[in-house]
């Protein structure tokens, strides 16, 4: 990426919120691509998991042969988010027996670790105070919780962006990998995705031409 285009953020479009990630991409000023096959990923500056079925999410992935290719992706050092379903994609450990997929967040996760559908819920999330404002800022973050992961254990390289109100962490980072409990993409703050951005944006910056040494890609 240079200073004359836009980042170009690709949203695995299998299942789960795509449309609203993408309006939540444009609005933070980066060019979505929707990835369903390895060719998608070439030339992308960011990637984001997002929420839906965990396992239907994992045989997709495989089904369409993007496991290996998002895993270089990732070796690229490009940056990416994980929400809800897509926390449990990029999770080092699965609580609850299923083997991890990409293993590239130093967390344990516990799926429905909140509850199933009809225990949904909202809630103000604490990202900061005024005299240490956070990664996101100060101001608290709204957070749509859907059927969402419990984050059970933290490695010690693991970033606490935003906490719930019983003090749970639902938003993490490792070096280049966000990932959350619930869905920002269904609310209008979009300092999640501007993150992920400038992320990419400072990337770029150190190393120009870098998604292209090492796409994993096939034609």
């Amino acid at each position: 990426m240079t200073d004359s285009r836009r980042p170009r953020i690709g949203v695995l479009a299998l299942q789960g919120a795509v449309r609203e990630h993408v309006a939540a991409i444009r609005a933070v000023d980066a060019e979505p691509v929707e990835v369903r096959l390895p060719r998608d990923l070439v030339d992308l500056d960011a990637l984001i998991l997002p929420g839906g079925e965990s396992t239907t999410m994992r045989k997709l992935i495989d089904a369409y042969g993007l496991r290996g290719p998002i895993a270089a992706l990732a070796r690229t050092g490009a940056p990416l988010l994980g929400t809800c379903a897509g926390m449990i994609l990029l999770a080092d450990r699965i609580a609850d027996g299923d083997e991890p997929v990409f293993r590239l967040l130093d967390v344990e996760v516990r799926r429905n670790g909140y509850g199933r559908q009809l225990d949904s819920f909202e809630a103000d999330l604490a990202v900061g105070t005024a005299d240490v404002p956070g990664a996101l800022g100060a101001a608290d973050l709204h957070g749509v919780f859907i059927r969402a992961p419990l984050l059970s254990e933290l490695g010690p390289s693991v970033e606490v962006l935003a906490r719930d109100p019983d003090g749970n962490p639902v938003a993490v980072r490792q070096g280049r990998v966000i990932a959350t409990s619930f869905h920002p993409e269904l609310t209008g703050d979009r300092r999640i995705h501007a993150l992920l951005r400038d992320l990419a944006a400072a990337l770029d910056r150190e190393a120009p031409g870098r998604q292209s040494k090492d796409a994993g890609v096939t034609e």
